[in-house]
């Protein structure tokens, strides 16, 4: 999905909140932009309509989400500690701003927190290492069915269904 889209679809106070972010680190907007199409690319070539579902595709998206602004913020900021904080923000905000059932957020927020620490380990890797990297991870992520089982995977990636049954 393009990111004029997505930037269709929000209200007028959600527009608001989101400039209000934007505004607050203006040279983060370019690397995060980019991060986000990237991720897209990716999750759309591997994965196809699956990553918009709540299986292991979709937990691939939101750490790559989270590693690639990371990345992409870090090479303007030289701040890794920075470069964090402002992933968590940006991914905070979507999840706010496009709401979910609970068990839901809490899987995307879960997983985009990994993708912020895998960062630590992915600071200068390449794309293609970072999606290798992320591909075993999501190889062994772990279905929950309940939103208290996600404090016991605690450092893997989890999901809700899995798309191929």
């Amino acid at each position: 999905m393009k990111i004029r889209n997505i930037i269709r679809r929000f209200s007028f106070r959600q527009l608001f909140r989101l400039s209000g972010l934007l505004l607050q680190n203006p040279l983060y907007i370019i690397p995060t932009l980019r991060a986000t199409s990237i991720t897209m690319t990716i999750c759309d070539s591997l994965y196809g309509n699956t990553h918009h579902n709540n299986g292991k595709a979709n937990a691939f998206r939101h750490a790559l989400w989270n590693v690639l602004i990371c990345q992409k913020t870090n090479i303007q900021s030289k701040n890794e500690k920075k470069s964090i904080i402002w992933a968590q923000k940006i991914t905070d905000l979507h999840e706010k701003l496009a709401p979910n059932k609970a068990i839901a957020e809490a899987m995307d927020l879960h997983n985009n927190r990994l993708g912020r620490m895998y960062f630590k380990t992915l600071k200068t890797a390449s794309e293609e290492e970072t999606v290798a990297f992320l591909k075993e991870k999501t190889i062994n992520a772990n279905l929950i069915k309940d939103i208290r089982e996600i404090k016991e995977f605690r450092d893997d990636l989890i999901y809700l269904f899995d798309e191929n049954n």
